[in-house]
């Protein structure tokens, strides 16, 4: 964390000073806004906390519940959405609190004696070390809590608008505010007040039921596997052994287990397959009482015992995958012409079994995707036509989802005796790792994500997927630090520029010409994007990374470019500069050209670009696409006033 540049924080760093419209935020919902987000669920939880760091934006979110979730259903936090916790910064805080998955252990029959299980194998959960972040299992309620405390530290100081029902909504392409958003006030001493309030853009998260989509015009679509399981959170004690380990449990004839253990050291979340449902069942299956799915897991559990003390929450529910037919507003025949308003989001566009724990994750990943593309256009560092981008690109992914889960949940629910390979779901778990843990999202060409052409400058940051973050040497307090934990979510671009072999040098060497070119050049995005009067690094956030090891590693000798400069005081910032040493080598581990190479990085954490130290034409090109230059003097980032300074005399500092 990088504090007091702007002057001494005598208070906790942690809690922005209030800007914007967080300035004695309003108690009443206005009735106009920029936003309008509708539940606090995962997906929803994450715009709201990316939006409130932008104090220019004036966002409200409404929730039918009179306040906060107490017990949510969903729990699996996969690494990928740990990585986003540390663009929060609370990454550290959630994995002290919850429980971290090292390895699943598979039971089955006993081969001399069916009718008791026995472990037959061990899986690490990531044996090739896919993220620095690990798998952990934590109630959704927590997670929800840590974005929305989040939002109320940001200086938009957003606090959700409790007690209040989304009803429906009409859109007018050509208003000011083209949303017109009914409301109902459900508790409290408005209760039963009707009122309408209009926004430039409706964000829904409000779950599989999702009034949204309705009002959309939008259905899921997908089918029912006519098959059960009673899914229950208990205290219990038990001669299991591996009570505190994920487990699959498969029974000769009594069904399966998936055991799932959570935070704390006593509550464990177990998923009983209740076996297959009749057609025309209508639901019956769901009035299933919480003794009979504790009577089912003991019979699968034989010869061990289960003896239940306490049930904090169980339901039943029959696997369903369905996917709605729109993400936003948008007409199949208008895509590319018409602006999206409304968006939909989470369990309101893709409905799934829970065995795969990607429900939440891939939400969080849906919100992450839209919220800072709201930004920018609401900003205006960038067109309406970014907006386009979420549906095309999270649909996609949400389709994936949706394939490998109806895979992954028939796997669990098949009978032990129709295996032919009996190692085959072990497997098919190791193999498929990434899928789950949140990695095998790539994004497709697009306005903010380039081709592959120059992928093999740096193959281990493939275009469109994650930044697989690595350790450095950050020169300034010569430490290691992980280069991807200094992605805050707060809306920039990031520019890793990979030196090339040369030693640091201020002019003559590939890496000081790029440098000289972005920092000064009027073609250049930094020079063309970035406000005058504010931050020099308030849009670009730009890193360069040498080969050489750290002690031949002087600030002095790096070019100005990769020491930005802060306002209102004109502080030099040297720790974006960053060296190998002590035989670790980024260069090596990631694939990167000894040549150099510049990996761009979108404000979501994927790579948007790969390129060459000399693609100039090819970066302004690319941030031409989709990029407004700014019309006014002022650091959006920043909550004070400034001198008005410009990119060259910042230059020269």
């Amino acid at each position: 964390m990088q504090i007091h540049y702007r002057g001494y924080e005598a208070n906790d760093p942690r809690i922005k000073p209030a800007a914007g419209f967080g300035v004695d935020r309003a108690t009443d919902m206005p009735d106009e806004m920029d936003v309008l987000v509708v539940g606090t669920g995962p997906a929803a939880s994450v715009v709201t906390a990316q939006l409130s760091r932008f104090p220019s934006i004036n966002a409200r979110v409404v929730e039918r519940r009179p306040g906060r979730l107490e017990v949510g259903q969903a729990d699996g936090i996969q690494a990928r959405s740990v990585e986003t916790f540390q663009a929060f910064g609370f990454a550290g805080e959630v994995i002290e609190e919850a429980y971290r998955n090292v390895e699943m252990c598979f039971w089955k029959p006993d081969h001399d004696d069916p009718s008791i299980i026995v472990r037959t194998s061990r899986a690490p959960d990531d044996a090739t070390g896919m993220s620095e972040f690990p798998h952990i299992y934590v109630n959704q309620s927590r997670i929800l809590d840590y974005f929305l405390r989040d939002a109320v530290r940001a200086p938009g100081r957003i606090v959700p608008d409790y007690g209040v029902q989304f009803v429906d909504c009409t859109i007018d392409q050509d208003a000011p505010y083209p949303v017109a958003a009914r409301v109902e006030y459900v508790t409290g001493p408005r209760a039963g007040e009707m009122r309408t309030v209009r926004a430039k853009y409706l964000v829904g998260g409000d779950g599989a039921r999702s009034r949204v989509r309705a009002s959309l015009g939008h259905g899921l679509h997908g089918e029912a596997a006519l098959h059960a399981w009673g899914v229950m959170d208990v205290l219990a004690n038990t001669d299991f052994p591996d009570i505190q380990l994920k487990c699959s449990i498969q029974s000769h004839d009594a069904g399966n287990i998936l055991l799932i253990p959570r935070e704390g050291g006593y509550l464990v979340r177990i998923y009983v397959d209740l076996g297959e449902i009749d057609e025309l069942d209508g639901g019956a299956v769901r009035s299933t009482p919480v003794e009979a799915i504790i009577a089912k897991a003991n019979r699968i559990l034989h010869p061990y015992s289960l003896d239940v003390r306490a049930v904090t929450w169980w339901s039943v529910y029959e696997v369903a995958h369905r996917i709605a037919d729109g993400f936003d507003d948008v007409p199949t025949d208008l895509v590319g012409i018409q602006t999206p308003r409304a968006f939909i989001m989470g369990d309101a566009c893709h409905t799934h079994s829970a065995k795969a724990g990607q429900g939440m994750n891939v939400s969080i990943q849906d919100g992450f995707n839209l919220a800072w593309k709201l930004a920018a256009v609401l900003e205006g560092r960038a067109p309406e036509t970014l907006l386009s981008t979420y549906a095309a690109e999270r649909r996609v992914v949400a389709q994936n989802l949706i394939d490998f889960d109806k895979e992954w949940s028939e796997m669990m629910a098949r009978p032990v005796d129709s295996w032919e390979d009996p190692t085959e779901l072990e497997r098919y778990y190791v193999a498929t790792l990434e899928f789950p843990a949140g990695f095998m999202t790539q994004y497709a060409p697009s306005m903010i994500t380039l081709g592959t052409e120059d992928h093999d400058l740096a193959a281990g940051f493939p275009v469109g997927k994650r930044f697989k973050s690595a350790e450095v040497i950050r020169r300034a307090d010569n430490r290691w630090r992980h280069l991807g934990h200094f992605h805050e979510a707060d809306g920039r671009w990031r520019l890793y520029v990979f030196a090339d072999s040369a030693a640091p040098a201020l002019s003559g060497t590939p890496t000081a010409e790029f440098a000289d070119w972005w920092s000064t050049d009027p073609a250049s995005p930094l020079v063309r994007f970035t406000p005058v009067g504010g931050d020099s690094d308030a849009v670009f956030d730009t890193k360069v990374i040498y080969q050489q090891d750290y002690t031949l590693v002087e600030p002095s000798a790096v070019p100005n470019a990769f020491k930005p400069v802060k306002t209102p005081l004109g502080l030099i910032d040297i720790n974006q500069i960053f060296a190998a040493g002590h035989g670790r080598d980024i260069f090596r581990d990631r694939e990167i050209s000894r040549d150099g190479a510049i990996v761009v990085v979108r404000p979501d954490q994927y790579v948007a670009a790969v390129l060459p130290l000399s693609a100039r034409e090819e970066l302004a090109s690319f941030f031409d696409g989709h990029m407004l230059t700014p019309v006014e003097t002022s650091n959006p980032a920043s909550d004070q006033d400034v001198p008005t300074i410009t990119i060259a005399e910042r230059t020269a500092l």
